[in-house]
């Protein structure tokens, strides 16, 4: 039976202010009549570092500038006013249909955001030319290739609520394209439906994207077309895409690592169609493929690879929970052998567990062995999963069914935002007082505390183009004495409705080598899994506007010492009875400026990225923590952690100086003991902690002192992930890895050698387990 195609986001959208597990899906399109409570807010928020600060606007409406969205009038002038030169900004989109003849390009640290209640359709002409509807990185007309911006730069964008309609292009041409997202991280794409041809000569797609370094996509749709998404990124997660009557859900050309959550392939002729076979940087295809959650229907061939592997690493590829109904083929190779039978007329539905293809790994034993079949599954803790037995997930919070005085805003109630006033007292006053009983409106802005700003459990709290809160001043200085930021909950409290931070950037203002930036305290409320957690919410230390830490001031060359460039001491400290849900979160410290011209490279430091002592669950979906001092991930006495895909990248200027300069050691704090052959950051520690699946991990060393040969002798540095012995049913999935000589360790001894799962321009892992 063929699936019939979704025709509103609705269908999607898995947000809610109230519980994960409600949806708009059995809505109908009138149940929300007014409009998006974003488009009736009072918008005053500001951009302090901007030249006109006073009189710039962050939130535009692009009816202001002209649009008409009645679908018959060609819109996209009047859109394309609505984008300032500068940022940051929401450019956003009343219900209605906008008619798009050339394409809307997407500006560094702006939104695009649609009624999320209504979702409006940017609807391409007949006539459209271009390469996308929305262009993220346009190619510069005979530049000969060049761009915009770099792909692996490309930060800070998201586009979210609409339905991109490009049926009225002719079938057969490609420009029949949705959105051109070449990303890098801090990107995000959710709640879009994407309408395309379903003629067999069909060259549209949905999303095209053909480098970068992401990212983040979830809750999306994708009816007709040749591919619903053309993939080509160093790493990405995608949670909860739905592909009807394509014919090839996903194309993958190239990547080290992507991670798909929760899929689902409705009549199409291909799910997933894999280039593999490429071995070499020159030939690199795609490197690791982990798949979980998926159910394919009616659709002839699950999985195609473009080589057979013949009994050796060709492309990483592993499935897990993946529900096959009416699906003849699972696995096979393009022109070739079925590698992997799907269902029969008698068996109409086949499960599989765990399937893999690559190499194998267990315990201390370095050696793996090549696999294609059948695994033992892995542990999945129930508090991981939904009621459907799935790992959770949950989309972005929108309030979408919340109107104008569900909200309180910051700037109503006193505060400045302006990036010098001290706002602690008139914030904590705020939050004290109405963190129980409104969403609390961070309008856009640059917010100084100068103390412990505690946010209690039970808050909602919506940032506008990713406002910021900062940490500055003596408190946060003293690294023999460091202090919480931005408290999230108190430890062990609970709270009867969520906690849902969203659309916040998390920084401090240098020096502040004292600073713990984010203590996350809060718990679900009982029975609501993910009802506690952050999207599109990041910490960004350094190399912004306002932080006192840029090229000017810390320099690449270290010139200006350490005191006068400390970050943070820690970024995130996931304590022992909170839980998590972090979707699309950045943890960075910059490791060159983004706001100054020229993109200076710098070098500052914090000391530590992120620390999870908690029981779980915790759910890190499409996190990376990058360029700390010790580590970037470390799990310690942790438990029920589902973490895909996870990215690093050890610092610069490491081993000068080495492991842990210019921070000491702390047992507090949980550091690692340090370990004579690492100089440099460890991306990953597991040590006395039970559950933990990690499905997708892209772990990067890039430079020794500044200097990139080690990468093409792939040993910037020894050893980059480990896993103590104390640890039990912790399973490591696509484990890709660039310019470290062992991929693993277990108790600080290198176990698997990079030498052995070379992939391209990493090395992989497909499946590593503890001994239990």
């Amino acid at each position: 039976m063929t699936p019939s195609i979704l025709k509103s986001p609705f269908k999607i959208f898995s947000g809610s202010s109230k519980s994960p597990s409600s949806s708009r899906a059995n809505a109908s399109p009138m149940a929300i009549t007014k409009p998006f409570w974003m488009e009736r807010i009072k918008h005053q928020g500001i951009a302090p570092f901007h030249d006109d600060s006073e009189g710039y606007k962050v939130f535009r409406n692009v009816k202001d500038y002209g649009a008409f969205g009645d679908g018959i009038h060609d819109d996209t002038d009047a859109i394309k006013k609505s984008f300032p030169s500068v940022s940051p900004a929401i450019v956003y989109f009343p219900q209605g249909t906008y008619v798009i003849s050339k394409p809307i390009v997407a500006y560094y640290y702006t939104q695009l955001i649609g009624d999320a209640g209504n979702p409006p359709t940017l609807l391409a002409a007949s006539s459209f030319d271009g390469m996308a509807v929305i262009d993220a990185n346009p190619y510069i007309p005979g530049g000969g290739g060049a761009q915009y911006y770099g792909a692996t730069n490309n930060f800070f964008r998201s586009i979210r609520n609409f339905i991109i309609d490009v049926r009225q292009v002719p079938a057969t041409k490609s420009q029949g394209t949705g959105i051109h997202w070449q990303v890098a991280q801090a990107t995000s794409l959710i709640n879009l439906v994407f309408e395309m041809s379903t003629a067999p000569n069909t060259a549209h797609q949905g999303i095209w994207m053909e480098n970068g370094s992401g990212g983040f996509m979830g809750d999306l749709v994708f009816n007709g077309g040749k591919f619903g998404i053309w993939g080509g990124n160093q790493q990405f997660t995608v949670r909860n895409i739905t592909v009807n009557n394509a014919q090839t859900g996903v194309y993958s050309l190239w990547n080290w690592g992507w991670t798909y959550q929760d899929v689902k392939f409705n009549n199409c002729q291909v799910g997933f169609d894999i280039q593999t076979g490429g071995l070499t940087v020159e030939t690199q295809t795609t490197g690791a493929q982990a798949i979980i959650d998926v159910v394919v229907t009616d659709t002839p061939i699950f999985i195609r690879t473009s080589q057979p592997s013949n009994g050796s690493l060709a492309g990483s590829l592993v499935v897990n929970n993946a529900k096959l109904i009416n699906v003849p083929t699972a696995v096979c190779v393009l022109n070739g052998s079925v590698v992997l039978p799907g269902t029969t007329p008698f068996i109409p539905v086949k499960i599989i567990e765990t399937w893999a293809q690559g190499n194998v790994y267990g315990g201390s034993d370095p050696q793996g062995r090549f696999v294609q079949g059948y695994l033992p599954p892995p542990s999945r803790p129930i508090s991981l999963l939904n009621d459907e037995g799935r790992i959770v997930s949950r989309g972005h919070p929108q309030y979408e069914d919340c109107d104008v005085d569900d909200f309180v805003s910051a700037r109503d109630y006193g505060a400045k935002g302006d990036g010098e006033t001290d706002d602690t007292e008139v914030l904590q006053a705020l939050f004290d007082e109405y963190s129980s009983s409104k969403i609390i409106f961070l309008d856009a802005g640059f917010y100084i505390v100068t103390s412990t700003l505690t946010i209690p459990s039970g808050t909602r709290l919506v940032g506008e183009a990713w406002s910021t809160l900062a940490g500055k001043g003596p408190a946060f200085r003293d690294q023999n004495d460091p202090q919480v930021v931005f408290k999230i909950g108190e430890r062990g409290d609970s709270a009867d409705q969520n906690t849902e931070i969203t659309d916040v950037v998390f920084t401090t203002v240098g020096p502040a080598g004292g600073a713990i930036v984010v203590e996350w305290n809060a718990r679900e409320p009982d029975g609501v899994k993910g009802g506690a957690g952050m999207w599109d919410s990041h910490i960004r230390l350094a190399g912004a506007d306002g932080t006192n830490l840029d090229g000017s001031t810390c320099p690449k060359d270290g010139s200006a010492g350490y005191d006068d460039c400390f970050a943070a001491f820690l970024s995130l400290h996931i304590t022992r009875d909170a839980t998590g849900y972090f979707e699309g979160t950045w943890v960075w410290l910059a490791d060159h400026d983004l706001d100054l011209a020229g993109e200076a490279q710098i070098t500052a430091y914090a000391g530590r990225g992120i620390l999870s002592e908690s029981q779980g669950p915790v759910w890190m979906i499409g996190t990376a923590s990058e360029h700390h001092v010790i580590y970037q991930y470390n799990l310690v006495e942790a438990k029920n952690h589902y973490m895909g895909l996870i990215q690093t990248e050890s610092p610069y200027f490491q081993p000068t100086p080495a492991v842990p300069t210019p921070f000491s050691l702390s047992p507090t704090y949980k550091d690692p003991a340090p370990y004579d052959s690492n100089a440099s950051s460890w991306a990953l520690i597991i040590r006395n902690s039970d559950n933990i699946l990690i499905f997708g991990a892209g772990l990067y060393s890039f430079f020794v002192s500044y200097n990139q040969d080690c990468v093409s002798t792939r040993n910037c540095q020894a050893e980059i992930a480990d896993v103590d012995s104390s640890s039990s049913n912790v399973n490591i999935f696509s484990l890709s890895t660039v310019a470290s000589t062992y991929q693993l360790s277990v108790d600080g001894t290198g176990v698997i050698d990079q030498k052995d799962n070379i992939d391209g321009f990493a090395s992989t892992v497909t499946a590593w387990r503890s001994r239990q």
